[in-house]
């Protein structure tokens, strides 16, 4: 049995970590063993999950399977995404400088302050009486 030629590719978001493999194909998107609209649910992130293949003009050419935990929705689309984009990047390195320039390159370091204490999260206070 030949191995099948596959790209793979790790993003992180937040608290979410994906790991992206590309296929060559038509275009098929699974998460977590399932279709990309049965996993999210929303439009918006499935256009995030999708937009490396709309910069690079690459849609119908690879199918994605990705595993994707921790974090919530939102972050598991950012690291799908940046998964995708390392992904293409190491199949076809020419694809750089449209990608760069989207910023799908570059690993998102927004992160969930912590919580301080005296406090009830990272900055709100309890309620203040004078007396």
């Amino acid at each position: 049995m030949a191995t099948q030629l596959q790209y793979m590719g790790t993003g992180r978001r937040k608290n979410a970590i994906a790991r992206v493999r590309l296929i060559p194909g038509e275009g098929k998107f699974t998460i977590n063993q399932r279709e990309v609209a049965e996993y999210f649910g929303k439009k918006t992130l499935e256009m995030i999950v999708q937009q490396p293949f709309n910069i690079t003009d690459t849609v119908a050419k690879y199918d994605v399977i990705a595993l994707a935990h921790g974090g919530g929705t939102t972050g598991q689309a950012g690291a799908i995404r940046l998964g995708i984009a390392r992904a293409l990047l190491k199949a076809d390195a020419s694809l750089r400088p449209s990608l760069k320039r989207a910023g799908f390159l570059t690993r998102d370091p927004r992160m969930k302050e912590r919580r301080k204490y005296g406090l009830k999260k990272a900055r709100k206070a309890p309620q203040f009486s004078k007396r």
